[in-house]
Formats: structure tokens, sequence, C-alpha cells
């Protein structure tokens, strides 16, 4: 079983620092299906925690942030509507991107 992620031994596993975010974002499955709302609870460069109410999540996704910005994700773990997801590929770019003015 995984470890829950405000654990301390989660937060020992973090390849990078997270901050509080609060933001709006779209959950995009694919082609043909209307992305999803959900709220970025926090960031990092490596991934977010979010929180999506009665959503089934796949394995893969993309989150778009309320700038336009968007990320293909992992699915990391899913504990009721709470979520986290690491970005697959590169590491995001500053979370000062993420932000709308």
């Amino acid at each position: 079983m995984k470890d829950h992620p405000h654990s301390p031994a989660s937060a020992n596993r973090r390849s990078s620092e997270r901050f509080a975010f609060n933001g709006r974002a779209k959950i995009h499955f694919g082609a043909g299906i209307l992305p999803r709302d959900c709220t970025v609870v926090d960031i990092s460069e490596g991934g977010i925690r979010a929180i999506a109410e009665n959503l089934e999540l796949p394995e893969t996704f993309t989150i778009i942030f309320g700038t336009g910005e968007s990320r293909e994700c992992r699915l990391a773990w899913r504990i009721g509507w709470e979520f986290g997801a690491q970005y697959i590929g590169q590491v995001g770019p500053s979370r000062k991107n993420y932000m709308v003015a």
C-alpha cells in the first residue's frame, strides 16, 4: 500500500518542493471526451495534488491549468476525491506559469 500523501515518509520521497496553489483546472481524458473540472490544491515542478468530485481517473490524463498551460500526468495515488499526479516527461515550468492574474 502507498503511504498517505501527507505522511513524513511520503514527503521525504518528493524530488521538488510543493506550494499551495488552490487554482481551477480541467482534466482532459482524450479526443471526443469533454474535459472535467478539478481544483489543484498544491503544485510542484514534478506534479500536482488536486480534488475532483465524482470522477473516475484513468492512469494517464492531461491537466489544463487556467492559464491554458497543460501537462501530461500519471495518477500516483487517490483517496476519495483527492488525488496526486506526477508529470510525465520533462520537469514542469515554474508554478508562476500556472497562475491566473
